[in-house]
């Protein structure tokens, strides 16, 4: 992701979290180069800021994908050699049961990514309609119990916590269907891939429900085209995904950049003649065993790479 030898690039992390990306970037950079890391959570910009009262070359700001564009307006830059985008929560949100993210501690069922706007999971599944629930849980969560669960969820309203959401969600679902495996509350717990262990059975709720509150699917697939539009000619933008969902709009949006345009199937244009202005870089990659064994959260975390070619 990094040009040996531009010494005044701009890299953009887009997910600051806890900075693990952005300390790696301003390992390798040079001391003339600049990255600028953005984050929608306030708790992870706090974060930032106080790694950059350390290191001059990083500017951290507040903002969501889709606001990309005014972020490098702000900052005067036109052109970036490269662009991270690490998707879905982090472990701090994760791991914090205040946040309401996770079903592994009690805590109140908030989950936005950002807590000074919007509203809460909770004020979203106690003011909607039990059919925009199911699809919710069908569409984003792919539960085939959706509309069991949506029920069970109106029912039960007003919801409060994330255990009692997690117990609704449970005794919805009916009992053949569940298996014994170990229960897991982290970021793409699916039950699929190398490593994986057995989801618990409110997992797809818990993620259909967090990506609607912070329309994570329209974020990702506006943020990667505005990313890819800021690259410079050899840039590269590289995203991480933790499931299925995700990954296919992932891969669905990268391929639409790299094609080319629509043409009429039968009009006379050689290929050589078509623009192209993006470049899928090999294949999707998979974390290792090794990356599993060290952080269990990457077991289903992929990775794919676009280089701007014109």
């Amino acid at each position: 992701m990094i040009p040996a030898t531009d010494d005044n690039a701009v890299y953009v992390d887009a997910t600051f979290g806890r900075g693990g990306h952005t300390r790696a970037l301003l390992s390798e950079i040079a001391s003339t180069a600049r990255v600028i890391a953005i984050d929608r959570d306030m708790e992870a910009v706090a974060s930032g800021r106080q790694l950059a009262s350390e290191d001059v070359r990083l500017q951290v700001c507040h903002a969501r994908f889709s606001e990309l564009d005014r972020i490098l307006e702000e900052h005067g830059v036109r052109e970036v050699a490269g662009v991270i985008m690490d998707l879905g929560v982090s472990s701090p949100q994760l791991d914090d049961p205040d946040r309401g993210f996770s079903f592994r501690a009690d805590g109140p069922i908030d989950m936005r990514m950002d807590q000074t706007s919007g509203e809460s999971a909770a004020e979203w599944l106690n003011r909607t309609e039990q059919a925009e629930i199911a699809r919710v849980i069908r569409t984003l969560g792919e539960e085939r119990y959706a509309n069991r669960i949506a029920r069970a969820i109106v029912d039960a309203r007003p919801l409060v916590s994330t255990a009692e959401l997690a117990d609704i969600v449970r005794r919805a679902i009916p009992r053949r269907s569940t298996g014994r495996g170990a229960r897991s509350t982290g970021r793409g717990a699916r039950s699929t891939g190398r490593g994986a262990r057995r989801s618990d059975e409110a997992t797809r709720t818990f993620q259909a429900i967090r990506m609607q509150v912070n329309e994570e699917l329209s974020e990702i697939e506006k943020g990667i085209v505005i990313a890819f539009d800021h690259l410079k000619i050899g840039g590269r933008l590289v995203v991480i995904s933790f499931h299925s969902l995700e990954d296919r709009l992932v891969k669905r949006t990268i391929r639409s950049l790299a094609k080319g345009p629509d043409l009429p199937r039968r009009l006379p244009v050689r290929a050589a003649d078509v623009p192209v202005v993006g470049r899928i870089v090999g294949k999707a990659t998979r974390a290792t065993e090794r990356e599993i064994n060290d952080n269990p959260r990457s077991r289903s975390a992929t990775l794919r790479v676009l280089e701007r070619v014109a």
